[in-house]
């Protein structure tokens, strides 16, 4: 999956403020993305967040 840095994403599973579309702010083998409602960040493997992504809305 081609993803890069400054990408907006639509999850499968929403955040708990109930927003589903992340900013992505770190790629490598963890993705560092941002929730676009509340602004929380958070970190994760890179398998965990690929396997996650329902589309990419912006490149």
């Amino acid at each position: 999956m081609d993803i890069s840095v400054g990408d907006r994403v639509e999850m499968k599973k929403q955040h708990p403020c109930g927003c589903k579309t992340f900013e992505i702010l770190r790629v490598g083998m963890d993705f560092k993305i941002r929730c676009e409602k509340c602004g929380r960040e958070v970190m994760a493997p890179r398998a965990k967040i690929e396997k996650n992504i329902k589309k990419i809305l912006t490149e």
